[in-house]
């Protein structure tokens, strides 16, 4: 009678007990138990979005800090078309400019114009409201990228002191 009781029971827990019963009787997890860690994990991934979104965040608000930082330490200006004067150009495609020169005789203007296109630069020409002129270098839509140029062309023979970032808006 043993001989054939103890088989019947493992063959009736085999065919009616689930594989939750052996992964009990194992150690290892259950289906319940899986699909919670697998709902923890999912729900700590979503976590660590917003974290890691946080976190380039705060790193470009504490790189602009500093970049606004530098410029003052570099007594750059950053200035807008309406505190010139208003632009006289129809449009200008970009959002910062290097502005290298500006003068109130238009000839003076193309002068540095001609001494910087002959350093292989690429000037824009702004005439603003007011009759001034202004010679402009590194066109971009990056604050970033229009400080760094604006070091850059600080090293140059042609560039005054006075440089400063013209804000298209």
């Amino acid at each position: 009678m043993k001989r054939v009781l103890i088989p019947l029971i493992l063959i009736g827990t085999v065919v009616f007990g689930s594989c939750d019963m052996f992964r009990k009787l194992a150690g290892r997890p259950t289906k319940a138990e899986l699909r919670k860690i697998e709902s923890m994990m999912e729900e700590e991934k979503r976590h660590q979005a917003v974290l890691d979104s946080l976190t380039r965040l705060q790193k470009a608000k504490a790189d602009s800090i500093a970049m606004m930082d530098s410029l003052m330490q570099l007594k750059g200006t950053v200035l807008n078309p309406s505190e010139v004067g208003g632009l006289f150009t129809t449009r200008l495609d970009f959002r910062y400019y290097v502005v290298v020169g500006a003068f109130k005789n238009r000839s003076n203007a193309e002068s540095l114009l001609e001494t910087v296109s002959d350093k292989g630069l690429n000037p824009v020409l702004i005439s603003f409201r007011n009759g001034f002129n202004a010679i402009a270098l590194a066109p971009t839509n990056s604050l970033a990228e229009a400080f760094s140029s604006m070091k850059s062309i600080r090293n140059e023979p042609f560039c005054p002191d006075d440089v400063w970032i013209l804000v298209n808006e």
